[in-house]
């Protein structure tokens, strides 16, 4: 968020940043692990509250440091009890992070941009035009407020389940896994906003913060392959790679992206990533556009890059809105759909619609962008013209 304030904020400062920062103050490196664990792993954002730091730390961190997460516009939960916050990232910009609760996990997803670049086609952020990328601290300020306020909301109920026999010890343990898995999947794409979101991930993966493992941290992109291998080097997470069409032809009109970096760029570079990530595979994401992506012949061509490539396919159905000029696969297309591709052995799931009453499923995420860029008006033109028609 845009401030005057020139503090450092410690939300967006990684370990080894830390470290040399509390150093330059005199202070030993064991210094910085305590206030990690502080303002990520307990959640304090008061200094003096940080009773383990001498008197004399705490103050110069009063003096030099804040710790500001965005400003939450509104906070709605849907009846499946998705939740959505809008966060305000000034100049009358703001994004959404959502919260997906499941029996075994509960996901994150965060924006990284304020609006994106990439203008696919069926994507309500794509629709809207680009301002900025998002800082680090609004990064992980997404993180912070959600499990704060999840939090805030969750003690009556679980010590109500837990019985007496609950320990206090168990029931904090259970707090810091409240959020179990990131995906950076929010607004924007992630990848173009490199230099502030790897610090990111840094403070996702750390021990004294987070400690989500790199399997639980998935970053999604729609294939911008240098960066892919930049990430492969420097921190090697989850991939996701947004697909959503099975040859070139096809995809250069749905995620323009592929213009500059066509399939076989991208199936090379996610191999060369599965020689450094952490899983066996890359899961490709399709979202199912009725009558445009979903014939037996898109997933038999489907097929065929699989074979390319160690991965698992996420089929999605599409949310429609207004200005796409798209609906979505009906449910029998989506099984005929899939069991080709089980069928030729393809490990295939179908995503579950979560948060739509309250705009928070896949590709519904909007915020409120004042666009920089000519995109939302370009992507406004193209609202009536069939997929084919339009020229590249």
């Amino acid at each position: 968020m845009t401030t005057t304030d020139q503090r450092i904020n410690l939300l967006g400062v990684e370990s080894n940043s830390l470290v040399r920062q509390v150093g330059a103050w005199g202070n030993k490196p064991f210094r910085a692990k305590q206030l990690l664990r502080w303002v990520h792993q307990r959640g304090i954002a008061d200094f003096d509250q940080m009773t383990d730091l001498a008197k004399g730390f705490r103050s110069t961190l009063t003096e030099n440091c804040t710790l500001q997460t965005p400003p939450v516009i509104t906070q709605k939960v849907s009846t499946d009890g998705t939740r959505k916050w809008l966060f305000d990232v000034g100049n009358n910009n703001a994004v959404e992070t959502v919260f997906i609760p499941e029996d075994d996990r509960g996901t994150l997803c965060i924006s990284s941009q304020a609006g994106c670049t990439v203008a696919c086609r069926f994507c309500s952020t794509g629709h809207q035009g680009f301002n900025r990328n998002l800082t680090t601290a609004e990064i992980v300020g997404q993180l912070w407020q959600a499990r704060h306020d999840i939090m805030q909301d969750m003690p009556a109920a679980r010590l109500a389940a837990a019985g007496e026999g609950a320990t206090s010890a168990a029931t904090h343990e259970q707090d810091l896994r409240v959020i179990s898995n990131v995906v950076m999947m929010g607004m924007g794409e992630p990848l173009l906003n490199y230099d502030q979101l790897l610090p990111a991930l840094q403070l996702m993966l750390d021990d004294n913060a987070y400690g989500l493992s790199r399997r639980r941290v998935t970053v999604s992109t729609s294939g911008v392959v240098p960066f892919m291998d930049r990430l492969a080097h420097d921190c090697p997470v989850a991939l996701a790679v947004s697909l959503h069409a099975p040859n070139d032809a096809l995809r250069d009109q749905l995620v323009p992206l592929n213009r500059k970096y066509p399939l076989a760029e991208l199936i090379a570079a996610c191999n060369r990533y599965l020689e450094r990530a952490p899983r066996d595979f890359i899961t490709f994401e399709y979202v199912m556009l009725d009558g445009v992506n979903d014939s037996d012949e898109h997933a038999r061509q489907l097929v065929e890059i699989t074979r390319q490539v160690k991965c698992k396919l996420n089929l999605i159905p599409f949310n429609p809105f207004p200005e796409s000029g798209l609906g979505r696969s009906s449910n029998a297309r989506i099984r005929q759909f899939s069991s080709l591709l089980v069928d030729q052995g393809v490990i295939t799931t179908v995503r579950k619609t979560r948060g739509e009453d309250i705009d928070a499923a896949c590709g519904q995420l909007a915020g409120d962008v004042k666009d920089r860029t000519r995109i939302s008006e370009r992507m406004q033109a193209f609202k009536s013209i069939p997929i084919t028609e339009i020229s590249s």
